[in-house]
């Protein structure tokens, strides 16, 4: 009798999966016998990104596609490769995302100082850049019978996180997105399509990196403020998030269908005081 957990032959497309957390999230599934479609729009990040998951794991089964998530036709050839692969997808871990400065508002500076092209480019990447992957891929899931997907929230959509003024409207959208689709996928396929976000709390990126810590490691005033606030006390490791996508992914999650789980070491649950 299989596990709950096993993804063995599972096809799962990952977008941005050169980044950090989708990234580990690929290489995790690919060592959990998967069969991993990583998306990226860097010819140079998707081969190192397919080199590091073969170094992992010689045997996996891995397929490295070039796609702008916010490019419709790029992702109607994804899936027409996929199909002709492997024949069906199985899941999707929306992971494509990201912030910019423009669409931040810095101590120094109000509101009314928002660049409100950054604050747009940043809803695109976020909110559209999970539509968009799902209403092309989430029909094969339809016609299989089965499938999941996973979108990525922040902690920054429950409450207020300051600066990120782009990125937390972006984020609360995905999460709204998240329980419709969930939702209209639950009644159109009897439980079989579930989507799910999933919320990552503080973890160290290359985005992120000068604005938590300096340059000799020792953390910013803003870094201070985030671990201050995550009862933890420090930032994720990316590999923390793997149980909880392997949950997502898995029949272990059958009865889940529009939820959005935490792994933020508590900074969502705390007031601050």
């Amino acid at each position: 009798m299989k596990s709950l957990f096993d993804l063995t032959d599972r096809v799962i497309v990952v977008t941005g999966a050169t980044g950090a957390l989708a990234g580990s999230a690929a290489n995790y599934l690919a060592a959990q016998n998967a069969r991993v479609v990583y998306l990226g729009r860097s010819q140079e990040k998707l081969d190192a990104a397919l080199s590091g998951c073969r170094a992992q794991t010689p045997d996996a089964e891995c397929l490295g596609i070039i796609a702008d998530v916010l490019d419709r036709p790029a992702l109607e050839r994804v899936r027409d490769q996929v199909l002709q692969k492997w024949r069906r997808i199985d899941g999707l871990l929306n992971g494509a995302g990201g912030n910019m400065p423009g669409a931040t508002v810095p101590p120094e500076k109000s509101f009314s100082d928002l660049d409100f092209d950054s604050f747009q480019q940043v809803i695109d990447l976020n909110l559209h850049g999970t539509v968009l992957p799902s209403l092309v891929l989430a029909p094969l899931m339809v016609e299989g019978g089965s499938g999941s997907i996973i979108n990525f929230s922040s902690v920054s959509a429950p409450q207020a996180v300051t600066r990120v003024v782009g990125y937390s409207a972006a984020k609360s959208a995905v999460e709204s997105f998240t329980r419709w689709l969930a939702v209209d996928m639950a009644r159109r396929t009897g439980g079989k399509v579930r989507v799910n976000a999933l919320l990552p709390g503080f973890f160290i990126g290359e985005q992120n990196r000068r604005l938590l810590t300096n340059q000799d490691g020792s953390l910013t005033e803003r870094g201070q403020l985030v671990i201050q606030n995550t009862p933890f006390g420090r930032f994720g490791e990316a590999d923390e998030l793997h149980g909880a996508v392997h949950y997502l992914l898995s029949n272990a999650s059958k009865f889940a269908t529009g939820t959005t789980m935490p792994v933020d070491g508590g900074f969502v649950a705390y007031s601050g005081v």
